[in-house]
């Protein structure tokens, strides 16, 4: 369901989920970049709020999780290279989960990092069609 969301179709990223923890990888290319020629922000923000996301979607068989809120932290800027996102749960809840991710380089550095609250919505994943032909993933 991920991979193949429309919005996807542009950034071409892999996902790898296991329970309370994901992965997000995206090969940063200049169709990314802002005027500076380094990723735009917007690049940071998909990738931390995927990971920890789906960190918290690994907790929940029932409905689909909404990001209530997140915050991110920009520490280096980065042009080249593949970009990955590490996700964890921090708390779970009967309505909410709490989640941080961070971001790497391809040298390994942390270039960002994130937390956020995911909240139960009201959208069983049953009702899904993308959800049930994708099974689950």
């Amino acid at each position: 369901m991920y991979v193949s969301a429309p919005v996807n179709a542009f950034y071409r990223p892999q996902v790898s989920v296991a329970p309370r923890e994901a992965s997000i990888e995206i090969d940063l290319s200049p169709e990314f970049h802002h005027p500076l020629g380094a990723a735009h922000g917007s690049i940071y923000f998909k990738m931390l709020d995927d990971a920890a996301f789906f960190a918290a979607a690994s907790l929940e068989r029932e409905v689909f999780l909404l990001t209530a809120s997140f915050t991110i932290h920009l520490f280096r800027p980065v042009s080249e290279g593949v970009l990955r996102a590490e996700g964890r749960v921090l708390h779970e809840g009967r309505t909410q989960y709490g989640a941080a991710s961070e971001l790497f380089d391809a040298q390994g550095r942390r270039i960002a990092a994130g937390s956020g609250v995911f909240l139960r919505s009201r959208t069983r994943l049953a009702d899904l069609e993308a959800y049930r032909s994708s099974a689950g993933g």
